[in-house]
């Protein structure tokens, strides 16, 4: 009788351990590839911080703690394939963050300057695509976030919604808003 009972318990032991090590693998499975994410859109994601930013060191150190805090929860990530929509918006949540502390000390301090163009980038992007940007800088935040995402990023609707955390009507809207706005302040300024 003692015998029948340690085969079952040594049986129960190599199932539980069987289970434990098919859990661990589902889990492995799960997490997100970080560094495939990384360097399929590392670039992307840069110059879309820099260009919410204004500055290439700030938007890689924006883009390079947004994927810290990735890698350190990616096991906690509910939807594997939508790693991406949440990486664009944890940049874009850091953007933000930024330029809240930069408004708040510049309000302190001084007022706040617009990144100078080098001659280098000034003769490199023309013009008109500087006056773009500019007019760019100059449009509420929301909407500057989803004219970049649409046609810099060239996302679509329902892409753009996951990263700024809208309905993806809401992010039409505030493109065709966004759009109008850019039309108007381009219209004015020539």
């Amino acid at each position: 009788m003692k015998g029948a009972a340690d085969k079952a318990r040594k049986r129960l032991c190599y199932v539980e351990a069987e289970l434990l090590t098919h859990q661990e693998a589902l889990m492995q499975q799960r997490c997100v590839d970080v560094a495939s994410i990384f360097a399929e859109h590392h670039v992307g994601l840069v110059r879309l911080a820099l260009i919410m930013v204004g500055d290439h060191a700030t938007a890689e150190d924006v883009v390079q703690n947004a994927f810290i805090r990735i890698h350190a929860g990616r096991a906690r990530l509910r939807d594997v394939d939508k790693a991406l929509a949440y990486i664009r918006s944890a940049v874009l949540n850091d953007c933000r963050s930024v330029l809240r502390r930069r408004a708040l000390a510049f309000r302190r301090a001084t007022l706040y300057e617009r990144p100078v163009w080098s001659a280098e980038s000034a003769a490199l992007l023309g013009e008109e695509r500087r006056e773009v940007l500019t007019a760019l800088q100059g449009l509420p935040r929301r909407q500057r976030e989803a004219l970049t995402l649409r046609y810099y990023c060239d996302l679509a609707d329902e892409e753009i919604a996951d990263s700024m955390g809208i309905g993806a009507s809401t992010a039409r809207s505030t493109i065709a808003r966004g759009l109008a706005a850019l039309a108007r302040i381009l219209k004015e300024s020539s």
